[in-house]
C-alpha cells in the first residue's frame, strides 16, 4: 500500500471540530476499500487540512473523502515516511 498526503483548503478557515468529524466518517467509510486514513493535521486559522492516508493509489483515497462527506482534497501527493 502506499502512503499520501492530502490538502484541502477551505476559504475562510476550518475548525477542529468541523475537521474530526470528517475524519470520523472517513474512518467509517474506508471499511473494506484498502484505505487507511491514520492522521490528519489543521490550520485553523488558514483554512488548510492536510490528512495522512494509506491506500493503493490517491483516487482511492479521495474515493472515501467524496462518499464519506463530500469534501475531496484539492492535493493529493506520494510520500514516504522518514525520521
Amino acid at each position: 500500500m502506499a502512503l499520501f498526503m492530502d490538502v484541502h483548503t477551505i476559504k475562510g478557515g476550518v475548525s477542529i471540530d468541523d475537521v474530526t468529524k470528517a475524519h470520523q466518517a472517513d474512518l467509517a467509510t474506508q471499511e473494506g476499500r484498502g484505505v487507511a486514513y491514520l492522521r490528519y493535521w489543521v490550520d485553523e486559522a488558514g483554512g488548510k487540512i492536510f490528512c495522512l492516508v494509506e491506500a493503493p493509489d490517491a483516487e482511492a483515497a479521495n474515493g472515501v473523502h467524496r462518499d464519506a462527506h463530500g469534501l475531496v482534497a484539492d492535493e493529493v501527493h506520494p510520500v514516504r515516511e522518514g525520521s
